[in-house]
């Protein structure tokens, strides 16, 4: 399976809104969607009637570019999530949001998730003390995540520390007064989770 590696704007202005897949740049003037709020290519501005199938598969779409899983991943968090007790949809989004690398976008080690990616992948990253280098790493209730020591030095990661509590984090993680290090209290629930999806929508089409 190859990674996207095009550019990340046209992700965000396909679906039609802001993604925050660039990071920093997504609140500047410069984000392609305040520049060209169409899709990209030749019909971009055309308008089409949508199908519910459509509809579906937008919304699955948005997901996926969200959290940067290959659908091959996304198939298999929907299948984990229908066996859990309780909403499928809201289930697919807490394993979504207890990826390695999402928590450490949460806790504002990093700009976008694609850098928090990068951050595990170059094992900055540890749980419990214990270095994880694979960002779809599911992270528990009771975990500790950080920085690890021998990264706390890098510049990226001494302006992370300087910001310190100053942070805004979900309720569902507990940053420590380092700003380095969180607890994960709890898996977020759905009013905690402030991702534009339809998740409904999502399952639906999964359950065809």
């Amino acid at each position: 399976m190859a990674r996207y590696t095009g550019s990340v704007c046209r992700l965000c202005r396909r679906e039609g809104m802001k993604l925050y897949l660039k990071g920093e740049r997504c609140y500047t003037e410069k984000c392609s969607v305040d520049r060209r709020p169409y899709a990209p290519g030749e019909h971009g501005q055309g308008r089409k009637k949508m199908s519910e199938y459509a509809i579906q598969l937008r919304e699955k779409q948005k997901l996926r570019r969200i959290y940067g899983v290959f659908e091959r991943q996304c198939e298999r968090y929907f299948e984990m999530a229908s066996r859990k007790r309780g909403v499928t949809g809201e289930a697919l989004l807490q394993i979504l949001e207890s990826r390695l690398d999402n928590v450490v976008y949460r806790l504002g080690f990093a700009s976008s998730r694609a850098e928090a990616r990068q951050m595990v992948r170059h094992g900055h990253i540890a749980v419990n003390g214990n270095k994880v280098s694979i960002p779809s790493y599911l992270v528990e209730p009771g975990d500790t995540v950080s920085v690890r020591e021998g990264s706390r030095e890098l510049p990226r990661f001494k302006q992370v520390a300087e910001a310190g509590q100053g942070r805004t984090v979900p309720a569902w993680l507990s940053l420590h007064p380092d700003g380095l290090s969180a607890t994960v209290l709890s898996l977020p629930t759905r009013d905690q989770i402030d991702v534009p999806v339809q998740e409904h929508m999502v399952v639906e089409l999964y359950s065809r």
